[in-house]
């Protein structure tokens, strides 16, 4: 299994220093390369918290609807809970690197990116980035465990969730996993 993975819609690289499973569920953690103006949408995580720290470069990160920023500088880090909404960005003009804790651990999120990373490079995302089979975007909501503050969003959310435990009952997630996390 490869352990850095692009996505070249974001021009963003992420590195698995530690999984899930090498850690017995105690933490991800991923290293991420982000290029200028690179960034999320606001989301949030039900069952995990992340620890985003700046490792080369400054790292911008937003919390709560308001989306209050706070910029970190190398070494800074900032600890946003399970729950907490949130944003990552980069607010400079070169490519910078930060690390993301996952505590627990947290193998579907892994799984989920790998999976989103893999359709980018088959071309199967929109310009934004997000699957163009609706169930794959069920798939990888239900595997990660984030959801969006956003308003339209919440609206699709019971059919999008709804989407992601049929393509767990009908072998889908299977699939998804076998091509682009082996």
């Amino acid at each position: 299994m490869q352990r850095t993975i692009t996505n070249p819609v974001f021009e963003d690289e992420v590195r698995f220093v530690k999984t899930a499973e090498e850690t017995d569920g105690e933490v991800t953690e991923l290293e991420i390369r982000l290029k200028p103006g690179g960034s999320n949408e606001l989301h949030y995580h039900q069952t995990y918290a992340e620890i985003f720290t700046a490792v080369n470069g400054e790292l911008g990160v937003r919390l709560g609807r308001k989306a209050d920023e706070q910029i970190l500088q190398p070494g800074q880090s900032v600890v946003v809970d399970k729950g907490q909404i949130h944003a990552f960005f980069n607010p400079t003009d070169t490519d910078i690197t930060f690390k993301v804790e996952l505590k627990p651990g947290h193998t579907g999120f892994e799984q989920s990116l790998r999976i989103m990373y893999g359709l980018a490079n088959e071309g199967a995302v929109n310009a934004q980035g997000m699957p163009t089979n609706l169930k794959y975007v069920g798939v990888i909501a239900h595997l990660s465990e984030m959801r969006s503050p956003n308003f339209i969003l919440k609206l699709m959310e019971p059919l999008i969730l709804w989407l992601g435990r049929r393509g767990e009952r009908d072998g889908t997630v299977d699939e998804l996993v076998e091509k682009y996390c082996r």
